[in-house]
C-alpha cells in the first residue's frame, strides 16, 4: 500500500515508523486475558507472506500517537475480542520485551508492554472490531488451558507464556519482568532472558 507524504508506504498501519536503526518500529500493550478457570485467551495468526507459519499470541497491538500504555491496551482487548475492561481492571504492567520479526514482508521491531487482566462470569467473545489487517491474518480465538498452552506444536508468543501465566495467577508481586528480546528473524540475535 502506499500513500501520501506522512502516511505509511506499507501494509501495517500508520502507528509503524522507520526506528532509528532502519526497522519498521512501534510500541505495543499487550493483555493477557484470564478467565475464571485460568484459561488465557490467544489469537492465532499467520503472515500472508508465509501462510504456513502459525503462532499464538496475546491479545493487543500498537499504541496511538498520545494514548497511555493502559489505555491502548484496554482500547485493543475492546477492538479485538469485544471485551469491555476498564483501566482499574488491569494489573501490571506484568511484563517487558522487544520483538524482531518479520510481518508483511517487511522486518518489523516492537516493544511491548504486558498486563493482566481477570474475566469473570460468561465470557462472550466477538471479532467486529478488527481491522483490516486483523482480518488478512488472524485465523482464530481461543481460550487455552495452561497445560495444553504448553504443548501446543505452533510459536506461542511471548516464548514460554504458559509457564509466564502460571507464575501469575496467584498474583503478581508488584515487580515487572523484562522478557528480553525475542527475535524471529536470523539476521538479528536474540538475548531472551530465562523465565522467572
Amino acid at each position: 500500500m502506499t500513500s501520501g507524504a506522512h502516511g505509511p508506504v506499507h501494509a501495517l498501519g500508520p502507528e509503524w515508523r522507520p526506528g532509528p536503526d532502519g526497522l519498521l518500529f512501534r510500541r505495543g500493550a499487550r493483555v493477557i486475558v484470564v478467565d475464571d478457570a485460568d484459561r488465557i485467551l490467544l489469537l492465532r495468526g499467520h503472515d500472508a507472506d508465509q501462510p504456513e507459519r502459525t503462532w499464538w499470541f496475546t491479545v493487543g497491538g500498537g499504541i496511538d500517537e498520545g494514548e497511555s500504555d493502559v489505555a491502548a491496551a484496554v482500547r485493543e482487548v475492546r477492538e479485538e475480542t469485544g471485551l469491555n475492561l476498564r483501566v482499574e481492571d488491569l494489573v501490571g504492567p506484568v511484563f517487558t520485551r522487544s520483538a524482531i520479526f518479520d510481518f508483511f514482508a517487511r522486518t518489523c521491531r516492537q516493544d511491548e508492554v504486558f498486563f493482566l487482566a481477570r474475566v469473570g462470569g460468561e465470557v462472550s467473545v466477538t471479532t467486529s472490531g478488527w481491522t483490516e489487517v486483523e482480518r488478512r491474518f488472524v485465523d482464530d480465538v481461543r481460550w487455552w488451558d495452561l497445560d495444553d498452552l504448553a504443548q501446543v506444536p505452533e510459536e506461542v508468543f511471548p516464548h514460554g507464556l504458559a509457564t509466564l501465566a502460571r507464575g501469575l495467577l496467584a498474583g503478581w508481586d508488584g515487580r515487572t519482568r523484562h522478557l528480553g528480546l525475542a527475535s524471529s528473524v536470523a539476521r538479528y540475535p536474540v538475548d531472551e532472558a530465562p523465565l522467572p
